[in-house]
């Protein structure tokens, strides 16, 4: 089956018109963040997010600052792989008055409370990372993570049009260097830069009220080179756009075609399988380790995400007709259900 090659836009466009409305010319895809998220109007449809996700030697460490038009969420969390010691911290602002979602993919972003305090601070091709929480399952954490973002480096920014009063812009920057510590109470996690990665999903768009999503990704060093894996189902299909790309030492290779996600919603921690919907260019299996589920029912507004920490293993067969296997990679999958 010939797959039809997506749109690669390749000079600044803002995603939106005058009114607010889905600009065409910013349909597609690009290899550097060139979309200027100039969302307004949309009374409370509007979802803005700044994810990261560390993955360290011996935990990963993730901060996210978000703004969903009637309140701002903020989280931290993170997980030890051996011990599976685990612990969230969230906090909500209704309205989210005071927080600011800047427009641009690499900029800077913060978020401060009594309870938690947030920055990611963009400057000089790095982002500063800096997290700290005077109650974090009853001890102070305090991390300071230097994340590089290789100038040469591509990353996935895609418009996925649902129409033009319905649409999403997503940027997801994979294999970034990250270094620094994470202080959790009398432990220290020192992240090095060789073998540590960040993952940023930074989302801006208008949403339908109802929206189901499965995100599959990894960021790693594999003998010797560094690989990202970013796949998207259910949300993006049928739009004619996919999040789907793989990375090589910073160079993306875009997947345009569909991709299944495959498992067992009574038991999320079975093996999980992300196939190509048409071809065997994706053959990949996941295999769980831990389940994170984070749950919000605010009668109007609910949420339910499952997000697996786990290995992926598999192959992808790359354009050059070569086969990129993947043997025990670190990496998370997750599905997220949202009435919002």
């Amino acid at each position: 089956m010939r797959l039809v090659a997506e749109r690669e836009v390749t000079i600044p466009t803002p995603l939106c018109d005058k009114k607010g409305n889905l600009n065409p010319a910013a349909i597609g895809f690009a290899r550097k963040p060139l979309i200027d998220c100039n969302v307004k109007g949309h009374y409370l449809r509007k979802k803005k997010w700044n994810y990261w996700c560390v993955y360290g030697e011996d935990i990963l460490f993730s901060a996210t600052i978000s703004h969903l038009d009637y309140a701002a969420v903020c989280f931290v969390y993170f997980l030890e792989y051996e011990t599976q010691r685990y612990f969230e911290k969230t906090v909500t602002i209704p309205l989210g008055t005071g927080v600011k979602m800047p427009s641009q993919v690499l900029e800077t972003v913060k978020f401060s409370t009594n309870e938690l305090d947030i920055r990611f601070t963009y400057s000089n091709e790095t982002t500063q990372l800096s997290v700290s929480i005077p109650d974090f399952d009853n001890e102070y954490l305090q991390a300071d993570l230097t994340i590089q973002h290789p100038p040469h480096d591509e990353s996935l920014n895609v418009v996925i049009p649902w129409n033009r009063q319905m649409f999403q812009f997503t940027a997801k920057h994979h294999t970034l260097p990250a270094s620094g510590t994470v202080h959790i109470g009398q432990r220290s996690y020192t992240f090095n830069p060789e073998e540590c990665f960040a993952v940023l999903d930074y989302g801006r768009g208008v949403w339908p009220r109802k929206a189901v999503w499965n995100w599959g990704m990894a960021s790693q060093r594999i003998r010797g080179k560094r690989i990202g894996l970013n796949f998207g189902g259910q949300w993006t299909d049928g739009t004619g756009m996919t999040e789907n790309a793989i990375f090589i030492d910073g160079k993306m290779i875009k997947i345009s075609e569909d991709v299944a996600f495959t498992y067992n919603r009574a038991n999320f921690m079975q093996p999980w399988a992300i196939r190509s919907k048409s071809s065997n260019q994706v053959e990949l299996t996941f295999t769980p380790f831990f389940e994170r589920i984070a749950k919000t029912d605010a009668k109007l507004v609910t949420s339910e995400v499952h997000q697996l920490v786990g290995y992926y293993h598999g192959t992808i067969t790359l354009p050059t007709g070569e086969t990129l296997m993947i043997q025990q990679m670190l990496g998370c999958i997750e599905e997220h259900v949202a009435k919002w």
